[in-house]
């Protein structure tokens, strides 16, 4: 009986799936091989917290799979599949990036297998994505299909609770003077000898000069194994799903996770798998041990807002990436690369930057209306703005971060994903915080020395694309409210005469 082909691992399809010989998969008896490529690492200067967390799955894996693997520590991935395999026939799971996916069909011997590790096949996707025209593609469309293709959150043909969209219930600021939410903390996992090892491994990397890392490394905050992601789903869905919804658009100084679920990085590495999140949520709903609109809020965040993301990062082709809706040409300042949060005055994009640099993580408000507001107000690159959320952070990845930060964030394909450019003034972050009170700056002012930079930053961006956004209907009233603006002359020229790179 000939021997089946190897199959190559790639570092985020470490979960039991991306192995599982039914659906496409990799004949039971495969030999697997692993490559960690430290070309990767110099390409891009990445967060040592997410180096830290990649390098130490694969590993962990490695070792569970014993003799059944060969593990090559190789300069590339070419020289680490001439190692592994030599000539050999191989097969491989679809990769999650246009490179990755480029560099296996290039390779002849090579087979490539289907996707795993998302909910819809993208031929279907594509089938709906064209049913709607191909051009303006919307979340709320594309969330309530996949409900109802996959049956969740379902009473009959209708919704569970006879509405779609629970937004309304989960979009409140924090609770009134309270520092923490009061959630019970979330699951960390322990350190092994393995972590150890990976620590000296990038230590020595630093110290030789062959790699350069950005922010802070340990102790590990997030899952490495298939083990510890299944304890930190089950953590979450039983101790602090209950109170995700209400709060999950506001931010504490004192409470940076709240009742998050800190998953994203399990399922981007393949530790866990969408269905089970999500069946687990709607399980504790139906057993009355979550309410209702946090269980949709969570079910909307992976089969609604991350199936969707994974989807247009291939639907909307290579050409996606060369966006630019906004021209926006601005360099990242060194400040923002360095993530020196120490730099930077004004105390809400202090303290996120500051935990970007400690942890590799904020939560999807930080990032989208605190970093990304920031970056989009000051007219910065959106490609240079994508590469830098891909790089530092711990679940970012190529199709994560393209759409999500082209697209949402920066608006870069000018309205292809959304329907507003997703920016404000330091009101909002002062409803939806507590970050504001101690602050040199102060949300209601424009104009001054201690004028909110987020308040000027945005009153300013909608004077510069004022003719775009007067024909939006969700951004023609602020467009309008230029007009009633007796200090627009005055901010303009503060916020021209305004370093774009300076720190706030």
């Amino acid at each position: 009986m000939n021997r089946p082909p190897a199959h190559w691992l790639f570092g985020d399809q470490l979960g039991p799936r991306f192995l599982a010989p039914g659906d496409g998969g990799p004949h039971r008896d495969a030999p697997v091989v692993m490559i960690e490529s430290k070309a990767v690492f110099r390409r891009r200067r990445f967060h040592r917290a997410k180096a830290h967390l990649v390098l130490s799955a694969m590993r962990h894996r490695a070792a569970e799979l014993g003799d059944r693997v060969r593990y090559v520590r190789a300069e590339t991935y070419r020289e680490g599949l001439r190692a592994a395999v030599g000539r050999g026939p191989l097969t491989v799971r679809h990769p999650t990036s246009r490179t990755a996916l480029g560099l296996v069909q290039s390779l002849e011997r090579a087979r490539v297998l289907p996707p795993a590790g998302f909910l819809v096949p993208r031929e279907e996707f594509t089938a709906w994505a064209d049913g709607q025209g191909g051009g303006r593609l919307r979340q709320e469309a594309f969330y309530r299909w996949v409900r109802r293709r996959h049956d969740l959150l379902m009473e009959g043909d209708g919704p569970a609770g006879g509405r779609w969209n629970r937004d309304h219930d989960n979009r409140q600021p924090p609770p009134r003077g309270a520092a923490e939410l009061g959630a019970p903390p979330p699951y960390r996992p322990r350190e092994s000898a393995v972590d150890e090892e990976v620590r000296r491994d990038l230590d020595r990397w630093e110290r030789d000069g062959e790699v350069s890392f950005v922010g802070r490394d340990g102790p590990r905050l997030f899952p490495a194994t298939r083990r510890e992601a299944l304890a930190a789903l089950h953590r979450f869905v039983e101790h602090r799903l209950a109170g995700f919804g209400p709060h999950e658009d506001a931010m504490l100084h004192g409470d940076p996770v709240m009742s998050h679920s800190l998953l994203s990085s399990s399922l981007n590495l393949g530790l866990l798998d969408p269905a089970e999140c999500v069946e687990a949520a709607e399980a504790a709903w139906r057993a009355g041990r979550a309410p209702l609109n946090s269980v949709e809020g969570f079910v909307r965040q992976i089969a609604g807002w991350r199936e969707y993301v994974w989807q247009l990062y291939w639907y909307f082709g290579e050409d996606y990436r060369a966006a630019n809706a906004l021209g926006a040409r601005g360099a990242l300042p060194r400040w923002w690369e360095e993530l020196d949060a120490d730099a930077v005055a004004a105390r809400c994009l202090s303290r996120v930057l500051a935990q970007v640099r400690d942890t590799g993580w904020t939560h999807h408000i930080p990032r989208l209306m605190v970093l990304g507001s920031h970056a989009l107000q000051r007219g910065w690159d959106p490609a240079a703005v994508t590469g830098w959320f891909h790089r530092c952070f711990v679940d970012g990845y190529d199709w994560v971060m393209l759409p999500n930060v082209t697209g949402m964030s920066q608006y870069a394909d000018g309205g292809r994903m959304t329907t507003k450019p997703y920016t404000s003034g330091g009101a909002y972050i002062d409803r939806m915080s507590d970050l504001c009170g101690p602050c040199a700056y102060r949300p209601d002012r424009r104009v001054g020395e201690d004028a909110c930079p987020f308040t000027a930053g945005y009153w300013a961006f909608v004077h510069r694309h004022r003719d775009r956004l007067e024909r939006n209907p969700r951004t023609a009233q602020a467009a309008r409210g230029l007009g009633r603006l007796k200090d627009l002359p005055e901010l303009l020229r503060q916020e021209e005469g305004r370093d774009a790179g300076a720190a706030p």
